[in-house]
Parts: structure tokens; C-alpha cells; sequence
């Protein structure tokens, strides 16, 4: 079926009724020469039919995927016209609007708007999650098995970060992102349970300014811009024999700084050595100097040094968070927020000083 055709079989599935399609065409066209704005994140349709006898006009408003605002990737422009479709019907003298609707890849236009949560369906993978190997090696010795899964982990993100894309934007939005996203650094720290006496509001404020002051740091950095997971974390990795695993619940873009992905896996190694103890206690010790020593090995990324600490930062406010870890020991909360802290101003990272941190 042609484009209008598709258009004219649409809006009579949404307005139930017969509807004759006369013209279609850019909205403003007419007049573009003279228009004062040169800029705006919509690229909508005019659409004028008949239905039932009777002129009928209406607006196909759709959202150009700009290059930095936040509308990148599909799932952005979808967010945008669903949050529409409910807010301007709730808004005295607004528009109308009369529904939210995809098109599929075949060009057939289909309604949304009585969607009132969405899902996905995803294969099941088999494993065991990685999170309880180490959570074992607080009590059992380590296996040759478990030095090689630190190794195939860390050059498997080489692998991973060796895809690059020339896009600043996204990098841009990353960094941004870290520093505000509701599930990254301000998200969390507002999700602390306050007063906290571990970390006071003066803390949280400290914080947030070092990490604005490193999204400027950062900036600059867009030829970084690297294939991400966004979330690669022991949660999220299945293992079975060997050093075979699968991966889940890749976050927040596709595009990113590889530190995230680094900084996400790594700290849990610190992590899992707090819980089991004194200090940062082996093998976790050795596995975290590993990965890193693996991962600098195969990608030659000495600068990832100077990228790692504010996502070190971000990752251990994740995991001392009462919330959603309540039942590590207190000692290992506040190291992980010294740490959080100790981050924030270093560049760049030195692993050598990793027990002074």
C-alpha cells in the first residue's frame, strides 16, 4: 500500500468511519520563507480529508531524530509522543489529540493509545549469575576457572569498545546523563534516605559538584565514544561452563564512555573484597588489578584512567545505598562512600593507591 494509502486506512481505524485523503503536506510549508523561528524538534504533517461528507484537517506530529537533545534514539521520540498524547488532553484549551501510533517497518500505521504499560519479551539464557561466583569466594579459595572468567570479562569489553562512532552528541549525553539521569549520580543520591548520617546533605552536595565539574572535564573527550552496555555489572552476567556466558539488560543507550562499562564490572571486585575483608581482601584484590591489567592490554586505552573516576563514583553510591543493598555491613557502607568521595577530585586514577582510597 502507498504512503497515503496507509495514511487514508489509519485515520479511518481511529476515527471509525470512511475517510477521504485530499492532500498531504508539510505543516507551514506554505509560508517557510518568512517564518522568524529557523528551529524546532518537530517535523509534522498537514493532513486534510474529508470524513463523512465534511473538511476535516488534522496534524501527523512527528519528531526529527536531532543530533543533541535527547530525541537519538527511537525509544527517546516514542517517550516523547506517548507523554503528548496523555498530557494534552488533560490541559485546559489544548489541541486534541487523538492518538499515539507507530510505524512499523513495513510502513503500516498502527494505534497505541490505549497502551497503559509496555513490556518486552526476551529469550531466557541460561547460567548462573556471576554475582554469586564471587559472593562463593568469600568463604571457598579461588579455582583457575575464576581468574579466567575476570580475563574473558575484561577482554570481552575490549571487544565490545572497539566499535566507535564519530557522534558527539552521544557522548555529550552520556557524561550528561551521569551526573542527572534519575538512575545515575543525582537520581541516586535523591533516592538516599535523608538525614543519613553516612552521607549528610553536605556530602551529597560535595558530590554533585565535583561531578558537574567532570562532566566539563569530560566533554571534550567525544572521540571516546564507544559500543556500551551501560549496566555491566555481576547481576547481569550468566555464566555457565567455563568461561561461556550471556549478557542482560543493557542500559541507556547504546553509545557511550567505555569507563562506564569498566568502572560498573570492576568496582564490584572492591566490593565483594570489603564484604569478605580486611581492607580489600584477595583474590578480589588481584582480580581487580587483573581486569584492569587485561583490559589496558587490549585496547592500548591508557586515557580510560582519566575517565574511570566519576563512574567509580556513581557505581559506589549504587552499592552502598541502603536500599538497595541493606544488609551489607556499615563499615563497608561508609568505605564505599570514602571512596565515592576520594574519586571525585582524582585524576586519574591510580589503581597503586587503591587501599589509601
Amino acid at each position: 500500500m502507498s504512503e497515503r494509502g496507509e495514511l487514508r486506512r489509519y485515520l479511518e481505524a481511529v476515527l471509525g468511519t470512511e475517510v477521504r485523503l485530499l492532500d498531504v503536506r508539510p505543516l507551514g510549508a506554505s509560508g517557510a520563507g518568512s517564518a522568524l523561528k529557523a528551529f524546532g524538534y518537530g517535523a509534522p504533517l498537514r493532513l486534510d480529508c474529508v470524513v463523512d461528507g465534511a473538511p476535516r484537517s488534522f496534524v501527523l506530529a512527528r519528531q526529527r531524530p536531532e543530533q543533541g537533545f535527547g530525541h537519538d534514539y527511537p525509544a527517546d521520540r516514542a517517550w516523547s509522543a506517548l507523554w503528548g498524547h496523555g498530557a494534552y488532553n488533560g490541559f485546559p484549551r489544548h489541541v486534541r489529540s487523538y492518538d499515539v501510533g507507530f510505524r512499523r517497518g513495513s510502513g503500516e500505521l498502527v494505534s497505541a493509545a490505549d497502551a497503559a504499560e509496555f513490556f518486552q519479551l526476551v529469550e531466557l539464557a541460561e547460567g548462573e549469575p556471576y554475582w554469586l561466583d564471587l559472593n562463593r569466594l568469600r568463604t571457598e579459595p579461588a579455582a583457575p576457572r575464576d581468574l579466567a572468567r575476570v580475563e574473558a570479562l575484561a577482554r570481552f569489553l575490549a571487544e565490545v569498545h572497539a566499535e566507535r562512532r564519530d557522534a558527539p552528541w552521544l557522548y555529550h549525553r552520556r557524561i550528561r546523563e551521569l551526573v542527572g539521569h534519575g538512575e545515575c549520580l543525582m537520581g541516586i543520591l535523591d533516592s538516599y534516605p535523608h538525614p543519613y548520617p553516612l552521607l549528610p546533605p553536605d556530602a551529597c552536595q560535595a558530590l554533585e559538584h565535583a561531578a558537574v565539574a567532570w562532566r566539563w572535564r569530560l566533554r571534550d573527550k567525544a572521540y571516546r565514544l564507544a559500543r556500551v552496555h551501560g549496566d555491566f555489572h555481576p547481576w547481569n552476567l550468566l555464566f555457565r561452563g567455563g568461561t561461556d556466558f550471556s549478557v542482560l539488560d543493557r542500559s541507556r543507550g547504546e553509545w557511550g564512555e567505555p569507563a562506564d562499562d569498566v568502572a560498573a564490572l570492576a568496582i564490584n571486585y572492591l566490593f565483594f573484597g570489603l564484604l569478605k575483608g580486611p581492607g580489600v581482601a584477595e583474590p578480589f584484590r588481584g582480580f581487580f588489578h587483573r581486569f584492569l591489567e587485561v583490559y589496558l592490554a587490549a585496547t592500548g586505552d591508557k586515557e580510560i584512567l582519566e575517565t574511570l573516576p566519576p563512574f567509580f563514583g556513581f557505581r559506589a553510591l549504587v552499592l552502598a545505598h541502603p536500599r538497595w543493598y541493606p544488609k551489607i555491613p556499615e563499615a563497608v557502607r561508609h568505605r564505599l562512600l570514602l571512596f565515592a568521595g576520594s574519586v571525585a577530585d582524582l585524576v586519574p586514577f591510580d589503581p597503586a593507591i587503591l587501599e589509601e582510597l
